[in-house]
């Protein structure tokens, strides 16, 4: 999210969010320039159920190791563990309830990067805090502060098994015209358009290939949702209890305009579409007797993007395309596949975007030159 025009969806939506939105009272909350730059927030503790890992794991992350205890202990990671989008969704969670809704929250457009360190297992319990790196004020939008924002989340061993860099949109206490010395909005690059060629179609059977045999370019549909009501406050009550995610009054207030879906919910989706088109190829190939690489676990994302947001009603599809191969000196034996992500609404908008990654097992060890 950035400048106001990156919601305009309907030519009247601004109009009328605006209007309200002048008339909420945000007296007690924090604002752009209360924030402290350098000083951690601590966002409380939270202990992790297996329950809740395979329930979220059977809804959007299949993977066995997410899924399965048994299963898991024949896995790289060696037992059942939080898939990482579920770590990031209950790090939301925390950061929802420590810190943003006592914040004149205008939501984010999207996060930097996620680390994914140390699986999370059942009886974790988890610490996080939310620090600001950096502020800076939106030039085009005198009423609004964006700050970036480092998340961390660590078990009770001290260990970090999780990290993100966010860009959090604040209200600024006193609007009024932008500083002269303002940082200019800063520009994104541009993204690819994963719907300028064909794709491999939803169903077709894709097992996985080693890392070798994988090829630039290569482009999958990843299947599609249509978002509910229900389905969008029920995701938002367990991971992102914002209001503009819960309460319809209160998102038309919004700068959204009215009720949309969690940047995490979007998200939850492409790994559900990718995770059983996996699956079902690879049950395939095993019937047939074929030998199958493994891979996982993923590292992280980056380039996570959320332009616009996905309101009730709004069908989102999903493709993937292979960019990037990255050789590792350090795990000669696996490589990381990165796939550019896009999901777009029934009106051609792109409302998602990740460079997701993974690890893939080799043919040969890699060998450096």
């Amino acid at each position: 999210m950035g400048p106001r025009r990156l919601y305009e969806r309907r030519p009247t939506a601004i109009k009328v969010g605006k209007r309200v939105q002048d008339k909420v009272s945000t007296a007690g909350l924090l604002h752009h320039e209360d924030l402290a730059i350098g000083k951690p927030y601590d966002l409380g503790h939270k202990t992790v159920s297996k329950d809740e890992i395979v329930a979220y794991g059977r809804a959007y992350d299949p993977q066995p190791l997410h899924t399965d205890e048994e299963a898991a202990k024949a896995t790289l990671v060696g037992g059942l563990c939080a898939s990482g989008w579920h770590t990031c969704a209950m790090m939301m969670r925390m950061v929802a309830d420590g810190m943003l809704n006592r914040v004149a929250s205008l939501g984010s457009p999207g996060v930097d990067e996620a680390r994914w360190m140390v699986p999370v297992r059942p009886g974790d319990t988890l610490g996080a805090r939310y620090t600001v790196q950096e502020k800076r004020d939106l030039g085009s939008r005198p009423d609004v502060g964006v700050s970036k924002v480092l998340v961390e989340a660590f078990n009770q061993k001290g260990e970090t098994v999780a990290t993100w860099v966010t860009n959090q949109l604040t209200r600024r206490r006193h609007p009024g015209p932008a500083p002269s010395g303002a940082a200019p909005t800063r520009a994104r690059r541009q993204m690819p358009d994963l719907w300028d060629g064909p794709a491999v179609p939803e169903g077709t059977p894709r097992p996985d290939l080693y890392f070798e045999d994988r090829e630039i370019g290569e482009t999958l549909e990843l299947g599609s949702h249509t978002f509910g009501k229900d389905d969008i406050i029920a995701f938002a009550r367990e991971y992102d209890p914002q209001p503009f995610h819960l309460d319809e009054a209160a998102a038309k207030a919004s700068l959204f305009g009215a009720l949309c879906a969690s940047g995490w919910h979007t998200a939850a989706y492409f790994i559900r579409g990718a995770v059983l088109a996996r699956l079902k190829g690879n049950a395939e190939a095993r019937a047939k007797g074929v030998r199958l690489p493994a891979y996982g676990p993923s590292p992280g994302c980056r380039d996570l993007r959320w332009p616009k947001p996905v309101f009730v009603g709004d069908t989102i599809s999903y493709r993937g395309r292979l960019v990037e191969k990255i050789d590792l000196k350090s795990r000669p034996t696996r490589g990381i596949l990165a796939t550019q992500i896009q999901a777009r609404n029934q009106q051609g908008e792109v409302v998602f975007a990740v460079i997701s990654q993974i690890l893939a097992e080799r043919r040969e060890p890699y060998r450096p030159a």
